[in-house]
């Protein structure tokens, strides 16, 4: 069983690690201990840092072990080489079922974000989407940018804001149902596919054990 509570090692390569990261575990260290402080411990190694997670978002992160490493990362990331998936869950009916979501992001009140029309420097996101049950979806995102809070506003923009997603006007749950689900990517010319079907909270669980999430397990092979 993984422990889904706490930090944890997902996958182990020489140059990095695969790491899970809880939801309500802040990515830096704000009064308690942070996800890298957390993971070094857990390791008894520095790393490096090359992406991020909300707070409210569990799921996988990577850490690079070598400043070269964090280098080459840090470039995969900007050029939007690494193919990051996510699973949302909402309770509301989305103005539409898949597709895209593009728009520029604009701060908001309160640390949020809203999504406008105007497409100068647009978020850019790809999504679709399967009824689990009556009053429950499921989302697979794909980001092609890297915004803060980008897929949160994408599901509010959807008329769908992620179940649990309180400063986004989400129904009330016991966590914001948003997980870093997959990643995919080539280092040094070997392709590297990693999932992540386990966390904490009974909607994204019921989403796992649920026969229409089957057709997620590669998400990859889907048509982006």
């Amino acid at each position: 069983m993984h422990d889904v509570n706490n930090v944890h090692l997902h996958a182990s390569e020489d140059d990095f690690f695969v790491f899970y990261k809880p939801a309500g575990v802040s990515f830096h260290s704000e009064q308690c201990a942070g996800f890298v402080v957390l993971a070094e411990e857990l390791v008894n190694e520095k790393l490096y840092p090359v992406h991020r997670l909300d707070k409210v978002t569990s799921g996988l992160i990577i850490l690079a072990r070598n400043k070269e490493a964090a280098a080459e990362f840090t470039s995969l990331f900007s050029d939007h080489k690494i193919n990051k998936f996510y699973l949302a869950v909402s309770d509301a009916k989305p103005k539409k079922k898949q597709g895209w979501i593009k728009g520029d992001m604009q701060k908001s009140r309160r640390g949020a974000f809203k999504l406008l029309k105007s497409q100068t420097n647009p978020a850019i996101t790809r999504f679709y989407s399967k009824s689990i049950r009556p009053g429950l979806r499921a989302y697979l995102l794909k980001p092609f940018s890297g915004k803060t809070h980008q897929l949160r506003v994408a599901m509010k923009s959807l008329g769908a804001p992620i179940l649990g997603d309180s400063t986004y006007a989400g129904s009330k749950d016991e966590r914001t149902n948003l997980h870093a689900y997959a990643l995919q990517f080539s280092y040094k010319e070997q392709l590297k596919e990693y999932r992540c079907d386990y966390t904490l909270g009974t909607h994204l669980n019921e989403v796992f054990n649920s026969d229409e999430f089957k057709e997620w397990t590669a998400p990859w092979t889907l048509d982006w």
